[in-house]
């Protein structure tokens, strides 16, 4: 008798998955080699350090606007036709950015457009996933690869970049954006099932009265609000040693040549600990340590007010990004909270906060570091985000032991979209 596959192959053995995977690899190396040539070809055209950042900041700046305003469209028509139009959207405007005669105000345009229809995407992916994987533990082990995959592409993609462009010039490596976005689409609309609107198609609502309604709702669930909080929060601190990577390494006085290193510890703390838990924990087990790892996973973050030299300072950051691993039982819990009609809305402001908070959290920790050591701009970050984590720790105690079923909660905002629920 043929051995059943276990931990992360039990996903890979789902058909529809694997065209959702290259899918997502496949437009991630898109968003990647876009965002590398864009700038390289922008600040070639205008000599402007401030515009070739912008090109960048782009990338994260319409996130919450298309969150909010768009992600009524997750729930309102069929999630393939979302997803294969949004790829298609994003190539015709990677074509347009290739085109010789494309100025620079279009090409930040066309950058911002493919940003304002990245939550979409993501949140009816997301969304998707729940319908490919059911809403248990394959769903969890599903949104764990994908996670890892972008998580990865940090540590290669823009290296692999920059490799490309001595091959190609920028525009060229934009047509190479162009296929992976179409190939992606292909991938979606043959590689997956057709599925019904979950809200139901010719919806009178407007979309924009729509999405907000959903915002609302969403936020308005206490359960709700509280997981998305242990989502957002602890990236939002996270980001700091990160984006000050090179101002500590000048601080060490240890060169240049460390800041790529500081930078690559997260991420790899982050992979090792999202592999150790899908592969290594029972759902059960993933769930327990939610709660433990989202209340410590700041905490490494501490050592940097000794301003500890590189070895230590890597071993930290590793550390912290390991206790990412808490987002696989929160995954389950958001699920199980969220009603089916909302969950598409739910999972585009999930991703759409994510991405706010961690720019917000940037800007907050460059503005530190321009009064205070990086040291101590960071030890802070992780001693103030701790705070904030255990509070909201324990607002999710609370409102778990007082959640009512899924069913009644569906019931119940759905007739109730001006109610907060207290949980408990």
């Amino acid at each position: 008798m043929p051995q059943q596959p276990t931990g992360y192959a039990r996903v890979f053995a789902v058909r529809e998955f694997r065209a959702v995977f290259a899918a997502h690899a496949l437009s991630l190396l898109g968003v990647l080699v876009s965002e590398i040539a864009l700038t390289v070809l922008v600040y070639g055209l205008t000599g402007s350090p401030l515009l070739a950042a912008l090109t960048f900041a782009l990338g994260m700046l319409p996130y919450l606007v298309g969150g909010t305003l768009l992600s009524g469209i997750a729930d309102r028509h069929p999630p393939r036709r979302v997803l294969v139009l949004c790829d298609l959207l994003c190539a015709g405007c990677a074509a347009l950015m290739a085109l010789p005669a494309t100025p620079v105000a279009a090409l930040l345009a066309l950058r911002c457009a493919i940003a304002l229809v990245s939550p979409v995407f993501n949140g009816t992916r997301m969304a998707t996933l729940t319908d490919i994987l059911g809403d248990g533990d394959l769903f969890v082990l599903g949104r764990s690869l994908l996670r890892i995959v972008s998580q990865s592409s940090v540590l290669v993609g823009f290296g692999l970049g920059g490799v490309l462009l001595t091959l190609v010039p920028p525009r060229g490596a934009l047509v190479i954006t162009v296929v992976t976005f179409a190939v992606s689409a292909l991938l979606l609309r043959y590689g997956t099932g057709r599925r019904p609107a979950r809200g139901g198609e010719g919806e009178k609502k407007a979309l924009v009265r729509d999405s907000l309604d959903g915002a609302r709702r969403v936020l308005g669930d206490r359960r709700v609000r509280a997981l998305l909080l242990l989502f957002w929060v602890p990236p939002m601190f996270l980001v700091a040693p990160e984006v000050l990577a090179a101002p500590y390494a000048d601080q060490l006085g240890i060169g240049t040549w460390a800041v790529g290193l500081l930078m690559c510890a997260l991420p790899v703390g982050t992979i090792a600990g999202e592999l150790y838990a899908g592969s290594a924990l029972s759902a059960a087990a993933r769930a327990r340590v939610v709660l433990p790892l989202a209340a410590l996973t700041l905490v490494p973050l501490a050592v940097y007010a000794a301003v500890p030299g590189l070895p230590l300072a890597l071993a930290a950051l590793a550390l912290a990004g390991a206790g990412s691993a808490y987002t696989l039982g929160l995954d389950r819990w958001f699920v199980d909270a969220v009603p089916d009609d909302l969950r598409g809305r739910a999972m585009t402001l999930l991703t759409a906060g994510l991405m706010t908070v961690q720019g917000i959290g940037m800007s907050l920790a460059g503005l530190a570091a321009e009064f205070w050591a990086v040291s101590t701009v960071v030890a802070w970050a992780g001693a103030l985000g701790t705070v904030c984590c255990l509070l909201l720790v324990a607002e999710a105690r609370r409102t778990a032991a007082g959640r009512t079923a899924p069913r009644e909660r569906t019931t119940e905002l759905r007739d109730g979209a001006d109610q907060h629920m207290t949980g408990g």
